[in-house]
């Protein structure tokens, strides 16, 4: 799908560029001071770590540098959150090289939380094992990261940001990724910019926003993984949503979240009759895996009986010191924590599914890389341990700037930080009526519980809106909601953030992970849905 735009590259803007990163969150903007001095160019739809879920994060990042814990065990957790399909190489390498990372962060300025010692303090969240979560004021780290990383890369001479472009398109020559394509003003302006790289590292993010009750910014709708798919890229594990048991049920768009780590500090789940839903449910009740938790308040909500954390005795009075954020949301709805139960419902978090990559973030296409989010690296599995997805960002982030540094000539030094552009973004423009109804058709039939005919209806309803789509940007949104939902139907059981009535239970022959093209779902999409018949019929391929 092509439109006639103009091409506007800046006549100050000489030579092509070294390396081209796509989202300015976690992932893009540690890959970009890890590549430093070699020319970086960082494109972002919003203003610089805005709309990157990254800053949104509360808890913090996962790593053993405690005192009793062990790079081993974080593995192992990290196994057992993951359902049987984590890739155990990768989440050995993953959690060896948490503690390495968190020194740069620390050396980036990152202000994690001491104990009186001035040890690193940790928390616990759920399925953890050990005390193990490294953060900032209780629920602020992902903000502290981010401000602390957006400062390092302003003042970093080698990075050029520009906010505000939406990349539509993968540039390729012959099987190479060569650069992109991204229109300014958001993804709303009348111009397209053409940037050639020699290495382009996707870093866009998840898909949260494809659904209607989600804790991500409007900028998490899954455009880089249906770029690359339209690219040719391989996915992977796309059937594995992840759902965050406890956002704030307050009708906010995205949902405030109530970090997990209430719960760590013995903050319980109840309905409306008081009763401690979740214990019956799990041996480790409140602080079961996500997925567990989640069906457990779905199954509250859906019966009529609601779903409240419970904070008052746990924490009470200290909640505001505690855990500012949450303590602000829960004010800002007319909620008092401290004197009242905390409505919640289940919503869109994260997303353990994505490009598939190797140890080095290398994509199926030459030229291109990948991190974050938007990734499936196998660190995760069906059902991703609480806090490791930053810590699987700046990992993995380092690993590409590593592996590109090692396969690309030296880089010609260009102090040309200077060419950035600024956008001065307000809000994010509203969903179009095609948007919200791919919203609420996600979360109808690909949500926490999923059923056989609901999964059809909901594929149905993408392909009829991708045949009446006629722009570029939602084209990409479009395509990875079909790789979800394609990969939800034929994965026939249930397991981590996959869950289907027909198949309540795991299959031992399907304890392996799932890889898919684009083409291959298009194929697929075609014969569940009854479409390759009739497009067979109509053009006489089907003997009358």
């Amino acid at each position: 799908m092509t439109d006639q735009l103009s091409f506007l590259r800046p006549v100050s803007w000489t030579g092509d560029d070294d390396v081209v990163i796509i989202g300015g969150g976690l992932a893009g903007l540690f890959c970009a001071l890890k590549l430093a001095p070699r020319p970086v160019t960082v494109l972002t739809a919003a203003s610089l770590g805005r709309g990157a879920s990254s800053a949104w994060a509360q808890a913090g990042i996962a790593a053993a540098v405690s005192d009793g814990d062990t790079v081993a065990q974080h593995v192992a957790d990290t196994m057992e959150a993951g359902a049987g399909i984590v890739d155990f190489k990768i989440a050995t390498l993953m959690a060896s090289q948490a503690a390495d990372r968190i020194r740069d962060l620390l050396e980036y300025g990152v202000p994690f939380d001491r104990d009186l010692e001035g040890r690193l303090a940790v928390s616990r969240e759920a399925a953890h094992t050990q005390n193990r979560i490294v953060g900032v004021k209780g629920d602020r780290a992902g903000r502290a990261i981010m401000e602390a990383l957006v400062a390092t890369v302003r003042k970093t001479p080698s990075i050029r940001v520009l906010e505000g472009y939406v990349v539509q398109d993968l540039i390729k020559k012959g099987k190479n990724v060569a650069g992109v394509i991204a229109r300014d003003d958001a993804g709303n302006g009348p111009n397209k910019l053409h940037l050639p790289a020699q290495a382009v590292v996707m870093a866009a993010g998840g898909v949260g926003h494809l659904y209607a009750v989600t804790t991500n910014p409007a900028e998490a709708r899954g455009g880089g993984i249906g770029m690359a798919a339209r690219a040719g890229a391989v996915v992977a594990d796309m059937e594995f949503v992840q759902f965050h048991p406890t956002a704030v049920d307050v009708d906010k768009d995205p949902a405030p979240l109530a970090t997990e780590a209430l719960r760590g500090h013995g903050a319980t789940l109840v309905n409306k009759a008081g009763e401690r839903f979740m214990v019956p449910l799990h041996r480790d009740a409140e602080l079961a895996p996500r997925d567990v938790v989640a069906r457990g308040i779905f199954q509250q909500v859906q019966a009529g009986n609601g779903a409240y954390l419970d904070c008052r005795e746990a924490i009470g009075d200290t909640f505001a010191e505690e855990f500012p954020t949450v303590f602000n949301y829960c004010r800002d709805a007319g909620v008092d924590p401290t004197r009242e139960l905390i409505p919640v419902v289940p919503a869109a978090h994260y997303f353990m599914g994505g490009i598939l990559t190797d140890a080095n973030g290398r994509t199926s296409l030459d030229g291109l890389w990948a991190c974050g989010e938007v990734t499936s690296t196998g660190a995760h599995g069906a059902n991703r341990l609480a806090s490791n997805s930053l810590l699987e960002a700046v990992v993995f982030a380092a690993r590409i700037a590593e592996d590109v540094q090692g396969l690309l000539p030296a880089p010609r030094l260009n102090g040309w930080s200077e060419e950035s552009s600024v956008y001065e973004d307000s809000e994010p423009l509203e969903d179009t009526q095609q948007m919200r109804l791919l919203r609420k058709t996600m979360s109808a039939h690909f949500g926490v519980v999923r059923t056989p005919n609901g999964m059809l209806e909901g594929l149905n309803t993408i392909m009829d809106i991708e045949d009446a789509n006629i722009y570029q940007r939602f084209e990409n949104a479009l395509i990875t909601a079909k790789l979800i939902a394609v990969s939800a139907l034929i994965r026939c059981e249930s397991r981590g953030g996959h869950y289907r009535s027909d198949y309540p239970e795991q299959n031992p022959e399907m304890a392996k992970r799932s890889f898919i093209t684009l083409k291959e779902a298009n194929r697929i999409a075609l014969e569940l849905t009854g479409r390759a018949q009739t497009a067979a019929t109509a053009s006489g391929e089907v003997a009358q």
